[in-house]
């Protein structure tokens, strides 16, 4: 079948890398893609908001899959416009119904979720604008450090950690008067929680669900996780710390709770999900959900899955994943994301990048690049993905940190310490 993927980042790439060796592609598309993507298949420039437009395209390219990677999409309604439309409306598209993406684009939405179904969590309360001064006084008596979370998507940023109240009050006056937009008309205030983050994934088909690697990203700028959140500077897959037990924990506390509620709230949900988990005193909890994969995490997920992407994906829609098993490579796999200097500060793109030949053992999965006058050129933040194999984590990432170097632009920025945290055991 010919396979259209929605979106033009790393995640994007790993995906396109993955369904064009599947013996179901015949021919795929990417909407818009970057110049990674443009050696696996078709690069089409439709922005990935302008849904009459991917109709089009579907149609016009008989697609018979459709794979949306970012969250705004769907968030926005994809899913529905396509069950919408006479000409696509039995075309699968994988990812929730806006109403699913929810749980992702509403932070209270999710947390009255999360209370449904009695999911661990961290307390919280949510405020609007007309209610400042009672969000004032909450937090005059909350402990500290105490955690905001714009309601709506803002592009990753719209979660802060307070550490005085004075800072709290603050920043929720700014927040509800617009420092994120409509993103932040409704503000959480939440109990911090600390410990350590690692990531889950699933794909469910709205009754039953497959797990698929887990992973723990970086997203702090500078080594030894300081300096300014980033969408993520790497990833490492497996983790480590998730023996059995916590393993045993997650699915009967966070992933079943979750998928039956989906199931009992008749969601329509038919897509990844990502649980963003924190292990306290060696009991997770869940922070938060996405509605599809995640960012620097897919670039090392997706390498490990030895099963066929496009098998799993019409499974998904045919409602039919009860019935699969998955193969998955016991190797670690470390991916180091190389950005642009100034990042996630100003930045300068055009950046012409060389050595993209001269890469041996890792994969090499753009995010922000494109093509221009026969060069690939740093087009984002975040330009490229290291992601390595190895018989060990330490392995893995002697590789990346190998083929990171031999990348080279002007400006080039990366983390050497991903996933050092957790080498003890090695």
């Amino acid at each position: 079948m010919n396979i259209l993927i929605i979106g033009s980042g790393g995640r994007e790439h790993a995906l396109a890398d993955k369904i064009a060796s599947s013996a179901y592609c015949t021919q795929l598309f990417i909407a818009p893609g970057n110049a990674g993507t443009s050696l696996l298949g078709k690069n089409v420039q439709i922005d990935p908001h302008d849904f009459e437009s991917l109709k089009d395209l579907v149609v016009a390219e008989e697609i018979g899959l459709v794979v949306v990677g970012p969250e705004a999409p769907l968030v926005g309604g994809i899913v529905d416009f396509f069950a919408g439309n006479e000409s696509v409306k039995d075309v699968p598209i994988i990812g929730p119904s806006a109403y699913g993406a929810r749980l992702e684009g509403s932070k209270a939405f999710a947390k009255e979720f999360m209370g449904r179904h009695h999911i661990p969590t961290a307390a919280y309360k949510s405020f609007e604008k007309e209610n400042l001064q009672e969000a004032l006084t909450y937090l005059a008596s909350h402990t500290m450090p105490v955690v905001l979370k714009a309601d709506g998507l803002a592009a990753g940023k719209g979660v802060l950690i307070c550490t005085t109240v004075e800072e709290a009050q603050n920043e929720i006056k700014e927040m509800l008067d617009g420092k994120f937009g409509d993103a932040s008309s409704t503000v959480v205030i939440e109990d911090f929680l600390s410990g350590i983050e690692f990531s889950v994934f699933v794909l469910t088909d709205g009754k039953d669900y497959i797990l698929l690697p887990e992973a723990k990203d970086y997203k702090r700028i500078g080594e030894g996780d300081l300096g300014l959140n980033t969408g993520g500077m790497g990833a490492v897959s497996p983790v480590p710390f998730i023996d059995q037990k916590l393993w045993e924990k997650v699915h009967t506390r966070i992933i079943q709770p979750t998928i039956k509620g989906i199931r009992d709230e008749k969601i329509n949900y038919k897509g990844f999900i990502f649980f963003g988990l924190i292990l306290v005193n060696h009991e997770p909890y869940l922070i938060e959900y996405n509605c599809r994969l995640g960012d620097p995490e897919t670039e090392v997920i997706i390498p490990r899955l030895q099963s066929d992407l496009v098998d799993l994906l019409v499974a998904t829609w045919n409602e039919t994943l009860a019935d699969i098993e998955i193969d998955i490579d016991s190797r670690s796999a470390v991916a180091i994301v190389l950005a642009s200097g100034g990042y996630p500060g100003e930045f300068e793109k055009g950046k012409i990048i060389k050595g993209l030949d001269h890469v041996d053992s890792s994969r090499i999965y753009h995010a922000g690049t494109k093509n221009f006058n026969g060069s690939v050129i740093t087009s984002g933040g975040r330009v490229l993905a290291v992601t390595s194999l190895g018989s060990t984590m330490k392995r893995a990432l002697e590789k990346s940190l190998v083929n990171a170097e031999t990348l080279q632009y002007e400006g080039k920025y990366y983390r050497k310490d991903i996933g050092k945290d957790l080498l003890s055991g090695e």
